[in-house]
């Protein structure tokens, strides 16, 4: 049965996202219009994300590196990969626009666990599956609670919270936090590197921030 609550959320992603690609089409022109210039061609990052109860989506972001030599597909050479433009995009969250498709088509909603790579499945432990009960989200209690600066248990853990403790109410203050958050760029991008750390394939015998990069093209 669907709740109201979930009703209001669709109403309002639907708007925000009509709304947003309409009075920001400037903006995501000019963005793509530089991306083009600046790494190439293939303006538009597209990966295989997991989404609810676990159904995989191709999630659309601008790209915010330029093609890898060959030998350096690495993500260890992500800073040398990263352009100014893309640096930019990336601090300001403009990198995300594109996903105000997915956001449209009901693939994502505005708030919600952040959308994971489809094979990080297998990796989750106990009760962190419930982030799959819902939606994935554009923004979520994670993001306004450290972003990219939580380690893995701690980010996932919050998405249990969040599912656990969801209410529309909840949403909009998390909603209300995310731009002060976007503008003061918290934990865009981890210090010890350009991007969040893989989730350890083997999460019993190793440490939460020693797997590989994700590479986020």
């Amino acid at each position: 049965m669907v709740r109201i609550a979930d009703l209001v959320r669709r109403v309002i992603d639907v708007a925000v996202a009509s709304i947003g690609l309409l009075v920001l089409s400037p903006i995501i022109a000019t963005a793509a219009f530089a991306i083009r210039v600046t790494a190439g061609r293939g303006v538009i990052y597209r990966q295989r994300r997991l989404g609810l109860a676990g159904r995989p989506f191709e999630l659309l972001k601008f790209r915010s590196m330029r093609h890898p030599r060959p030998g350096r597909e690495h993500p260890d050479f992500d800073a040398e990969r990263r352009t100014p433009v893309g640096a930019w995009l990336r601090a300001t969250s403009l990198d995300e626009l594109p996903s105000l498709v997915n956001l449209l088509r009901g693939e994502l909603t505005l708030v919600g666990p952040r959308p994971l790579p489809v094979h990080y499945w297998d990796r989750f432990v106990g009760d962190e599956y419930e982030r799959f009960r819902v939606p994935p989200g554009i923004t979520g209690l994670a993001q306004i609670s450290g972003r990219n600066g939580l380690d893995w248990p701690e980010r996932l853990a919050t998405d249990v919270e969040y599912v656990r403790t969801r209410t529309l109410r909840g949403d909009l203050r998390i909603l209300a936090r995310t731009v002060p958050g976007v503008l003061g760029r918290d934990g865009v991008d981890r210090a010890a590197g350009i991007t969040m750390h893989e989730l350890p394939a083997d999460r019993a015998g190793r440490s939460p921030s020693g797997g590989q990069r994700v590479n986020e093209a």
